[in-house]
């Protein structure tokens, strides 16, 4: 694998653990409803994108901010929009309701399923070192979040598994992206209406709160938007993009690096547990990438 990808995933993976500690800040330490979150989420990173999309295109084509030629009428679709606003929809209402362990062991179960299905169907084979990872990783995700697991409610974990499978979805269609920034403005701007419906369906129920609506447009400017161009450059690049199964194996990383991140900026305990899963986590995928380094 070549360094330009490992790092450009390596910052998709951050981006995407950033993106869980926002969520996990907005939802259970501020009043904001999971409504609002995710309609606030999704409409700063489509102004955020479309914002990148203008000065990129000024010099050549200035057109006015966000109209209908702010990107090319052919980048993104409504398929991949609509997985992404399920995806921000289901997880958001869903982790009002679990706990980060349980959340988390259903969210990237989905993921890996859905991924690594369509990869074997697709022709993708593992070899038996990528195989000894695969499950090592996963092992090591069961170990990290095992111990907070409980009995989760059922519309809850329903709603997770439906964020992971839309979210692997919308993961396996960022492949076919020619242009990954026009690409991902395209869906978050088609993604934005789906999002204001649901706001104003549960408006009775709208809490916007001041420092929640603060933590989803950093979520979805910076965490989600940008971050999302990123992984669908790693994704799109036919030569050193990824694999499906390696990038789908690759995102268990992100639990790894979201209770990283809870240690160091939300001051929660360094344990044995947490060393040792991150090791298997993160030896695990370094197998399995060896896909890309032959």
């Amino acid at each position: 694998m070549r360094s330009r990808i490992l790092l450009l995933t390596s910052l998709a993976m951050i981006a995407f653990a950033s993106n869980s500690l926002l969520c996990r800040l907005a939802l259970k330490q501020t009043g904001i409803d999971a409504a609002s979150f995710t309609f606030f989420r999704i409409l700063s990173g489509a102004l955020a994108l479309g914002f990148i999309v203008k000065i990129r295109r000024a010099p050549k084509n200035p057109r006015p901010f966000l109209s209908s030629h702010a990107f090319p009428p052919t980048a993104g679709n409504w398929t991949s929009a609509f997985a992404l606003f399920l995806y921000a929809a289901a997880f958001s209402f869903a982790y009002s309701q679990l706990t980060a362990g349980t959340g988390a062991l259903l969210l990237f179960g989905a993921v890996q399923a859905t991924m690594i299905f369509w990869a074997l169907r697709k022709g993708e084979r593992l070899r038996a070192i990528q195989i000894v990872g695969f499950i090592a990783a996963v092992a090591g995700l069961i170990v990290l979040v095992l111990p907070g697991i409980s009995a989760p409610p059922l519309l809850s974990s329903i709603l997770m598994l439906a964020a992971g499978v839309a979210w692997g979805i919308y993961s396996l269609r960022g492949k076919s992206a020619h242009d990954a920034i026009a690409a991902t403005t395209g869906n978050f701007l088609r993604a934005t209406p789906f999002a204001a419906a649901i706001f104003i369906i549960m408006l009775t129920r709208v809490d916007l709160d001041r420092a929640g609506i603060v933590y989803a447009i950093i979520s979805g400017a910076i965490t989600s938007g940008l971050g999302y161009v990123i992984w669908y450059s790693v994704l799109s690049d036919s030569e050193r993009g990824l694999g499906r199964t390696a990038a789908a194996t690759v995102q268990l990383s992100v639990p790894v690096l979201t209770a990283t991140g809870g240690i160091l900026l939300l001051h929660e305990p360094l344990t044995l547990r947490y060393v040792l899963a991150s090791v298997a986590v993160l030896g695990g995928i370094a197998l399995v990438m060896v896909e890309k380094s032959d």
